[in-house]
């Protein structure tokens, strides 16, 4: 799984990164980004809750 984050929809809420710490963080701009775009196993269903809680779907998942 890969998640990418849309700067320009973020509206920096910080859902993302309070469900899912390890992939999501604070980026310069103050608008949240993936760590990496390569979810390892272990995160994939905390990753997937954050793609669901974002507000304006800046998130996207891709298998």
């Amino acid at each position: 799984m890969e998640v990418e984050v849309f700067d320009d929809l973020c509206i920096s809420c910080g859902q993302c990164i309070s469900i899912c710490p390890e992939i999501f963080e604070w980026g310069d701009d103050d608008k949240a980004v993936a760590k990496s775009k390569e979810v390892p196993g272990e995160q994939q269903s905390l990753a997937h809750e954050a793609v669901e809680a974002c507000p304006t779907a800046a998130i996207k998942e891709e298998e």
